[in-house]
């Protein structure tokens, strides 16, 4: 337990008290101006300095009146925020049209709620919830039949008001791929390989005959949307994110390998993984299951030596036990002890006398990293919920499997029924169910957009506002990479080393957490990035309404977008 202060019982006010304190102010300041220094009367004398003379104390400082002065200009500043949020164009939500064009609902997130023996829900118990959703009423919700006794994840959060930055409803995202489309079964394809490849480290993609395959088949596909080098895959760019960072240097930040001084604690960053092949809902028993809500039928293996990220399935294992904003709050604090480069916008680096605290320092960072979480995960949710209702890829595997079996006729595009990856799957597991690493597979929310990557999009711009992103990462940790085993750290021998900055460091660590996701085959491509793109937007909007709450004199904080461009807040 923290030390807490002794209480003691609230003493009478003792007007003479008070006057012998007046008495002692008045004859110090006689003194001082009469050249005879207050710290000599202890036998110090202070050294002199050049000021002016200081404004006598006032007992009415904090008077009523400077109080309303206080209060109505805290008052303007938010009624000011919260219209200029306000007169934000109101977007028009469009959805992709899944559910109206498949009134079976095959094409939306139905998992928790009663399925017959294929997976396809029960359409009353799905417009149970469309009418809830509706509706916004708490009290239809609870009456939303659920296939088992697994709970929907949270749908009224997207019902929320914040009070900092725009209303989640008029956050914008993009509609996500359609269900038969071109782009959701390159998406498909590319979680299939994720799930085949999770155990081959990411230093040895150049060396894998298998990861050689997966860059020639999602090359060749119609509509694929990862990063390309001259219209190929290859594999220093298979399974990367779209940001500039992400193709620099090794494939996991550095801020989620090397050892963290958490105050008074020194923690090295192993984590507990899963054992290679340790694979889940491959039978359609244990799939069926799940998505009527009835919860994992298994357990994940733990490897009993803490190790590394050096693989998908450690980054998975990752993602699958982190909260929130973890690893951002862990990136702050390889910038404490005074290794603070700050933003160049930032007054504290110009100020003489004053150091950043709780403005501009680590601790304001660090209480943002909630803030901006908060907001994100509201917008995201009103998306997930309220307007686009995606379904997972582990509901997708479904339709495929049946398709492939000839027990139904999905309309599904034939880049991911002609698959390679998806045949090697069959062939492996006796299905084409999308092999999960979790147990329970995905949690019980929408797809789309992705719930780690909107946060992970926020926390990433809110760091890159505060910090330097433009100094060498190589002057803050040196660059390393794990050892095959994960056991240990090693130096990182690329010659792109020198290249690896703050900014394009965290816009890496953005896309290691969403990518994790995927790699556990519960998100699509898309979600990862228009999640990140969502929580980017997120955090600038709140970052412009604090900008109006502080004291120092600065011309904002300019740093570079997912995109590219440069924004200044």
């Amino acid at each position: 337990m923290p030390l807490q202060r002794e209480k003691h019982p609230k003493q009478p006010r003792n007007p003479a008290s008070t006057q012998d304190r007046r008495t002692f102010l008045r004859t110090a300041a006689s003194l001082t101006a009469s050249g005879v220094a207050v710290g000599a009367i202890g036998g110090l004398v202070p050294p002199r300095v050049n000021a002016s003379r200081p404004e006598p104390l006032s007992e009415t400082a904090h008077a009523l009146g400077d109080a309303e002065k206080r209060a109505e200009k805290s008052l303007e500043i938010k009624r000011n925020s919260a219209l200029r949020n306000r007169n934000e164009p109101l977007p028009h939500h469009a959805d992709n049209g899944d559910e109206d064009r498949h009134p079976n609902r095959i094409a939306n997130f139905t998992k928790g709620l009663p399925h017959n023996e294929i997976g396809v829900v029960a359409v009353p118990a799905y417009d149970t919830l469309l009418n809830a959703i509706r509706s916004g009423k708490p009290g239809i919700f609870e009456t939303i039949p659920l296939g088992g006794t697994v709970r929907l994840v949270n749908p009224q959060a997207g019902l929320a008001f914040d009070l900092e930055g725009m209303d989640s409803h008029q956050t914008v995202l993009k509609p996500p791929p359609p269900f038969a489309s071109a782009e959701r079964a390159s998406e498909a394809v590319e979680c299939y390989w994720m799930s085949l490849l999770r155990d081959v480290n990411f230093s040895a993609y150049r060396k894998s005959d298998a990861v050689l395959v997966a860059c020639k088949e999602l090359s060749g596909l119609s509509d694929f949307r990862g990063p390309k080098v001259s219209g190929r895959v290859t594999p220093e760019t298979l399974f990367r994110g779209f940001t500039h960072g992400d193709s620099v240097g090794p494939f996991i930040s550095q801020f989620l390998l090397h050892t963290l001084d958490y105050g008074a604690l020194h923690v090295p960053q192993k984590i507990d993984t899963y054992l290679p092949r340790t694979d889940h809902l491959t039978d359609l028993d244990s799939w069926l299951a799940v998505q009527n809500g009835h919860g994992p039928l298994a357990v994940s293996r733990i490897d009993p030596r803490p190790r590394h990220i050096r693989n998908g399935r450690d980054l998975s294992a990752y993602v699958h036990a982190d909260q929130a904003y973890q690893a951002f709050f862990n990136a702050t604090l390889f910038f404490a002890h005074g290794k603070l480069p700050a933003n160049p916008g930032s007054p504290y680096r110009t100020l003489k006398t004053q150091a950043a605290f709780a403005t501009f320092g680590i601790p304001h960072m660090q209480a943002m990293l909630g803030v901006v979480s908060g907001c994100a995960l509201r917008a995201v949710w009103y998306h997930k919920w309220f307007v686009h209702r995606t379904l997972r890829p582990e509901e997708f595997g479904g339709r495929l499997h049946f398709t492939l079996v000839n027990q139904m006729n999905y309309p599904i595009h034939r880049d991911v029924l002609n698959s390679r990856a998806v045949a090697k799957v069959q062939s492996e597991r006796g299905t084409c169910l999308l092999p999960q690493a979790f147990p329970e597979g995905c949690p019980q929310h929408p797809s789309y957009a992705q719930g780690h990557a909107t946060v992970a999009g926020a926390c990433a711009t809110l760091l890159k506002a505060f910090l330097d992103e433009k100094h060498p990462l190589e002057h803050l940790l040196e660059i390393a990479e794990p050892s095959e085993d994960g056991l240990r750290l090693e130096s990182y021998e690329g010659t792109d080393a020198a290249q690896m900055t703050i900014g394009s460091e965290l816009d890496k660590l953005a896309g290691n957490i969403a990518a994790g996701r995927n790699f556990a085959g519960i998100h699509w491509r898309s979600d990862y990035v228009e999640g990140l793109l969502l929580g980017e937007a997120v955090a600038i909007a709140v970052l412009r309404d604090q900008r109006q709450t502080f004291s120092e004199d600065f011309h904002g904080l300019t740093f570079t977008k997912f995109d590219g461009n440069v924004v200044t807040v």
